[in-house]
C-alpha cells in the first residue's frame, strides 16, 4: 500500500514572498512541484502545504469564491512539534518574518499541551502545538 500524504492548499498573494516565509518556518520548497504558481512546500514526506495564487487556486472552486482569509476563517491546520520550545520558536518565526501569532487558553496545563495560532502573511491560520505523550 503506497504511503499515505496529505496535501494542505492555501491561498496566497505572492506565491514568491509566501515561499520565503514559509521556508523560514522550516518547511522544504519541492523545486519539482512548484512554479510561478504554486510552491509545493514540504512538512514531512508525507505532509505538504500547498502555496497557490489566487488564479491558479480558482480553478479548483468551480465558481466559488476565494475566502478573505484577512477577515475569515475557513480552516486551522495544526502541526505538532517535539518539544514545547520548538512550537514557540516555529511561531516567534513567524512574526519575525512577517506573521504574527497569538495564544488562546484552553485550561490546559501547560505541561500537557502547548499551542500557538500563527497568521501567515496573507492570514491562512496554522497552529504550532507541542502534547505530552504524542
Amino acid at each position: 500500500m503506497a504511503q499515505k500524504m496529505v496535501f494542505v492548499n492555501l491561498t496566497v498573494t505572492d506565491v514568491k514572498r509566501a515561499t520565503a516565509f514559509y521556508e523560514a518556518l522550516g518547511f522544504v520548497k519541492n523545486d519539482e512541484f512548484s512554479n510561478e504558481t504554486s510552491s509545493g512546500m514540504m512538512w514531512s514526506e508525507s505532509i505538504w502545504v500547498m502555496l497557490l495564487s489566487h488564479d491558479f487556486y480558482r480553478q479548483f472552486l468551480k465558481g466559488r469564491d476565494i475566502a478573505d482569509t484577512q477577515s475569515s476563517s475557513g480552516a486551522l491546520t495544526a502541526f505538532s512539534f517535539d518539544t514545547p520550545e520548538a512550537a514557540k520558536h516555529f511561531a516567534e518565526t513567524a512574526k519575525a518574518n512577517g506573521g504574527d501569532y497569538f495564544q488562546v487558553d484552553m485550561g490546559i496545563p501547560e505541561e500537557l499541551m502547548v499551542g500557538y495560532e500563527v497568521i501567515d502573511l496573507d492570514g491562512n491560520q496554522l497552529e504550532s502545538a507541542w502534547t505530552k505523550g504524542y
